[in-house]
């Protein structure tokens, strides 16, 4: 029915002081903002995706060697694992790994700007058992429809393999520059409609050509750039020139894509929180739960301690009674009760004998000279219908009875 205060006021309770709690609370909520943040912002995996061949794989036909040193001779080559940054000029290289692989959005994204798309070659699987990640076990050449399905149906070409024995490649078309290369074994060479030799073999296969005229590339054989083909200084100086000479728009910077090969990077929604415009609507609502939590532990005053529902001692019975009454709207009713009360009252107080009884003892009062009569004040409190006219007839009888007492 009451709170009770357990303990002295000046007691410094509880297991845990104030200043502990704050402490302990403040760590766990950075620590938890920290993680949020890390989640939000972490950087993209380095995995290998198994063994395909695209710019982060350390396996032979990978790209990471190319890019290695390319970055070791102060190029900032870049690896694309956000789709939106395949619109970004200088040259683009685009390893798809089977001919179902979609281009198409890729491709019109790119437009005019330089582009460079290296075909598939080698049936590769991880390395068993996992000694060193990245590294894959060649099974032999890949099924031919899937390097020359890569481009169709708007582009179709037809591929030949043929051993090449080291033989050197020959610059052709635009690019004059004898790079030095020496064609892989065995070498995969295109032919097809619309397709301008740059490389070749000395039988005029083409091993590099351009398509149309909107600096549209495509590598017949992907080891003159892959991890295998950079075991040999000269084929990796031959490659980083060839790069260059292929970026025409004056950039002397490239990039590898790697979205193709399943490893783009996913806008986080986490991190949507932490970006404008959504950034103002989170600092507030961190704000709003630290005032919620300042408030929670920082009082305004002492705490109230609530009244008992019913009081104690008579005087507290009998105003809780008459609350009721008036919650009921009995008031009224209560007149013949009163009358009674004031009649006994009198009765004592004016030595009304005691062998009258009902009508003789208002007739006894009636005799009492004074302004009123008992019987008339009497009946006036019991016709009272209202409230206001109930207090007024009640306020008559007791200054009749206060009258008569004098």
């Amino acid at each position: 029915m009451s709170d009770l205060a357990i303990g002295g006021a000046g007691q410094d309770g509880g297991t845990f002081r104030l200043r502990t709690v704050i402490l302990l609370l403040a760590v766990g909520i950075i620590g938890f903002v920290g993680l949020l943040l890390s989640n939000a912002y972490q950087s993209p995996s380095r995995s290998s995706n198994g063994a395909t061949a695209h710019a982060l794989s350390n396996g032979a036909t990978g790209y990471s060697g190319i890019i290695q040193l390319a970055r070791a001779m102060g190029k900032d080559v870049r690896v694309i694992r956000d789709d939106s940054e395949l619109g970004s000029t200088g040259l683009v290289v685009l390893t798809p790994p089977l001919a179902s692989t979609p281009l198409t959005d890729v491709l019109a994204r790119r437009g005019d700007l330089p582009t460079l798309v290296i075909l598939p070659k080698w049936s590769t699987s991880p390395l068993r058992p996992a000694g060193r990640p990245g590294w894959v076990m060649r099974w032999g050449l890949i099924d031919r429809k899937e390097p020359e399905g890569v481009l169709a149906p708007n582009n179709k070409f037809a591929v030949t393999r043929a051993r090449s024995g080291g033989q050197p490649l020959r610059s052709a078309g635009w690019i004059t520059e004898d790079f030095g290369f020496e064609a892989p074994r065995p070498l995969q060479t295109i032919s097809g409609a619309n397709l301008k030799p740059l490389l070749t073999d000395e039988q005029g296969n083409v091993v590099l050509g351009e398509i149309g005229d909107k600096s549209f590339y495509v590598l017949a054989d992907p080891d003159i750039l892959s991890n295998m083909g950079m075991r040999e200084e000269s084929q990796a100086r031959a490659a980083l020139e060839l790069l260059d000479t292929l970026n025409q728009d004056g950039q002397r910077d490239w990039a590898f894509d790697v979205t193709l090969a399943g490893l783009g990077k996913a806008k986080s929604p986490l991190r949507l929180a932490f970006d404008p415009p959504f950034l103002a609507m989170t600092l507030a609502i961190v704000v709003v739960m630290l005032l919620a939590g300042w408030q929670a532990f920082a009082r305004f005053g002492p705490p109230a301690h609530r009244p008992r529902a019913i009081a104690f001692g008579k005087a507290a019975l009998v105003d809780n009674a008459a609350a009721l009454i008036r919650k009921a709207g009995r008031q009224a009713r209560l007149g013949g009760r009163y009358v009674e009360a004031i009649r006994e009252r009198a009765t004592i107080a004016f030595g009304v004998p005691s062998r009258l009884r009902g009508a003789a003892i208002d007739a006894y009062l009636d005799k009492l000279s004074g302004r009123a009569r008992f019987t008339e004040l009497a009946q006036a409190v019991g016709d009272a219908d209202d409230k206001a006219s109930l207090v007024a007839a009640a306020r008559a009888l007791h200054d009749w009875q206060k009258e008569k007492g004098k």
